[in-house]
């Protein structure tokens, strides 16, 4: 849009629509930004204390502003509406946002791949599930009220509550009581390329750094071994496999 406008007020009502979303958008890169150079200054321990802290004032705050823009009244901390929704559609709301987010994470690949290539877009998936997995992990852990060192028992909790876990078929098997193994079952990404008669995308790389973290983020005594994900051959049953022990 280049119509000279130079005011809020003199835009339409669609462009000012299309503004309030723009709002949000940057709203979201900002809170990120933040914590990312706390993070970069002070340690990501220091950070996602402070995060914490953050995310609950600024939740209760934002959510009264949109509640008041919106007409929605909350309940408990929680949006009203959702709480009215049957079970089974809050379900497919969280398979849409974990589909939304798998999507997203795709579109950024393909934005530094077609600019770049695919090592560069591998280089920058990998770093960002440096950051991304530890964060889930501690998410998760602060959701389900799980203890600094959740053991074994904590993580295979938590890696029911991870984005893709709903959209995913994953199977988790315990070899005993210092050791259980995670199983990709089917992962929608590598789906969809054997449907394009693609080869599997050679994700271990970002698995080693993504599993180990997620893993180590919830008890720093858990260790991550791979045992198989491509471009390793793998059988028909899952994708990619990792082992968890409890040193």
């Amino acid at each position: 849009m280049d119509n000279g406008v130079e005011r809020p007020e003199e835009l339409a009502k669609r462009e000012l629509a299309r503004l309030a979303v723009d709002f949000l958008h940057r709203t979201i890169v900002h809170h990120t930004l933040w914590f990312a150079e706390v993070e970069h200054q002070m340690g990501r321990e220091k950070a996602l204390e402070t995060m914490g802290a953050v995310w609950e004032k600024s939740y209760d705050i934002q959510m009264k502003r949109l509640a008041e823009a919106f007409g929605f009244e909350m309940e408990n901390g929680v949006p009203k509406a959702l709480l009215a929704m049957p079970k089974e559609k809050l379900l497919s709301l969280l398979g849409d946002l974990g589909r939304n987010w798998l999507a997203g994470d795709g579109i950024w690949f393909q934005a530094v791949e077609s600019r770049d290539g695919i090592w560069d877009a591998k280089r920058c998936n990998d770093s960002c599930w440096t950051r991304f997995s530890p964060f889930e992990a501690w998410s998760i852990r602060r959701f389900l009220g799980l203890p600094e060192a959740a053991g074994l028992a904590g993580l295979k909790r938590a890696l029911g509550f991870r984005l893709y876990a709903g959209i995913n078929v994953q199977t988790i098997r315990e070899e005993g009581p210092e050791s259980l193994v995670f199983e990709m079952n089917n992962c929608r990404v590598q789906a969809a390329r054997k449907h394009k008669g693609l080869a599997d995308y050679p994700c271990k790389s970002g698995g080693l750094v993504e599993y180990r973290g997620f893993a180590e983020a919830i008890d720093p005594r858990i260790r991550t071994s791979c045992i198989a994900c491509p471009p390793d051959d793998h059988p028909a049953e899952w994708f990619c496999a990792w082992r968890f022990t409890l040193a």
